[in-house]
């Protein structure tokens, strides 16, 4: 299992792809069922990725990467809301927003906490 804590290579590129098929999806005019299951294809292999991550780098960092987890299941959760109540013809603009600021804190934590990449 080191090549999952190797580096973050796998994981962000888990991220990306699933950030690319949930806009596919969320700004498509009609249901993309098979994008939708590609899609929670990715997010078990970011929580897999990201739970060995965790695993690996908690002691380090300590809460801010208790909280970068926490706001990734948020933004995970946000995603799905938002594909499945655009599917079901409801309301979303409360979730994109939501959405939006989960990801903002995701990211902030995650690329200032000094593994991986430094941008």
């Amino acid at each position: 299992m080191g090549f999952l804590v190797s580096g973050t290579h796998l994981h962000i590129t888990t991220w990306v792809i699933a950030l690319v098929l949930f806009f596919i999806a969320a700004l498509a005019g009609k249901k993309l069922t098979g994008v939708h299951m590609g899609l929670r294809l990715m997010y078990i292999l970011m929580i897999i990725s990201g739970g060995a991550l965790f695993l690996e780098y908690r002691s380090a960092y300590g809460m801010n990467y208790d909280m970068k987890v926490l706001f990734a299941i948020l933004v995970i959760g946000f995603m799905e809301m938002i594909l499945v109540r655009k599917n079901k013809g409801k309301s979303v603009t409360v979730f994109w927003g939501l959405f939006a600021i989960a990801l903002a804190v995701t990211l902030y934590l995650g690329l200032s906490s000094g593994i991986g990449s430094k941008f």
